[in-house]
């Protein structure tokens, strides 16, 4: 079969923390503009609402020769806040943008079938509010618990280094030392806590849009699919996350340097003192970087999603079972299936007669 051949760079063998980030990253190279328009829409959208932002909170707030300091707090927090919701709403459209892709990334396994913008906004406005609502779930619960572990690691290397000065008051030397030791171990540790909760959220729209659940029993298979996967998760978060500080610096340096030229004040606290032009170019740099790193991230969470499966399910006989025989038929809702298709409708089933329709809902 000519999928075959375009299949076969893709193997699914078990991957480790290194394979996967190589393969993410070979694979991003391959379709490398399929992904940045298909990671594009969400993101410029978000970062127009900035940008209209920071002008409507510079004409309220009248940020110019009158300021008064009242005002350029009330300034700030309006600009936090606006910040904040405009980054909820970019990362839960992105969240379900990554669900639809993950569907779109399946097909390419199966059936060798081109990743597209088209098909991936597709898959997005068939269960668009399903995928929306897991989206904002998961970004509130890992917003809440990052924050609650973030604070109670700060709170617990105090308390820690506060006991090592006290008991080791005789010693600087070692007092120094110590503290070095315990807050790194605390860091680690908060670090590992944070993404074994969040590697438990990793699956819940590939679930969605690959198995056809719905949002809490996605939830749930997300759950029991990703035990096990920390260190490859956390692997993977830390490369993207240095990949984008990476690409930031490529564009902040140059920046920075032509705003110092002009004379403009980089570290001042004063919103007079940074003119609109550098703030806007700030966030146009950071969102340019986040559409350009975000595809990373999507491919790995798809190809972990299918490693997961590959490794406790038997996921890659599934796949060559259906590339090679074909859909499973259907059978009538009064009898039990006891096989799984490797990628299921998105639409309950209907078991009516129709040439146009197959059993995996795909034309």
């Amino acid at each position: 079969m000519a999928a075959d051949a375009s299949n076969s760079q893709l193997a699914l063998t078990p991957l480790g923390a290194g394979d996967l980030i190589d393969r993410a990253v070979r694979f991003y190279r391959q379709n490398f503009w399929t992904f940045v328009w298909i990671a594009a829409p969400p993101i410029i959208v978000g970062t127009l609402i900035s940008i209209g932002w920071t002008f409507l909170g510079r004409e309220i707030f009248s940020v110019g020769a009158s300021r008064n300091r009242d005002e350029m707090v009330f300034y700030y927090l309006f600009i936090w806040f606006g910040t904040m919701i405009i980054w909820l709403t970019e990362t839960v459209a992105t969240l379900s943008v990554m669900g639809g892709a993950s569907r779109n990334f399946v097909r390419h396994l199966l059936f060798g079938e081109p990743l597209s913008f088209r098909e991936t906004y597709r898959n997005v406005w068939k269960r668009v509010f399903g995928l929306l609502t897991a989206s904002m779930i998961i970004a509130l619960l890992l917003g809440f618990i990052g924050a609650a572990i973030f604070y109670f690691g700060i709170l617990a290397a105090v308390l820690a280094v506060a006991a090592a000065a006290y008991t080791l008051s005789f010693s600087p030397f070692l007092i120094i030392l110590v503290s070095i030791l315990l807050g790194g171990a605390i860091l680690f540790g908060t670090g590992w806590l944070f993404f074994l909760v969040a590697s438990r959220f990793a699956y819940v729209q590939q679930v969605m849009m690959v198995e056809g659940q719905g949002v809490f029993s996605a939830i749930g298979r997300s759950t029991a699919l990703a035990s096990g996967n920390v260190k490859r998760f956390a692997a993977l978060f830390l490369f993207t996350t240095a990949a984008t500080y990476s690409a930031l610096s490529l564009f902040y340096i140059p920046l920075g340097w032509y705003a110092y030229w002009e004379g403009v004040q980089l570290f001042s606290f004063d919103a007079d003192a940074l003119p609109a032009w550098y703030e806007i170019a700030k966030q146009v740099v950071w969102q340019a970087s986040f559409i350009l790193l975000m595809p990373v991230w999507m491919i790995g969470l798809c190809l972990l999603y299918v490693d997961e499966r590959v490794r406790h399910e038997g996921y890659d006989i599934e796949l060559l079972a259906a590339r090679r025989l074909g859909e499973i038929p259907a059978v009538p809702q009064n009898f039990v299936n006891p096989l799984q298709p490797a990628l299921a409708n998105q639409q309950p089933p209907k078991y009516k007669k129709d040439s146009s329709m197959t059993t995996l809902g795909l034309n």
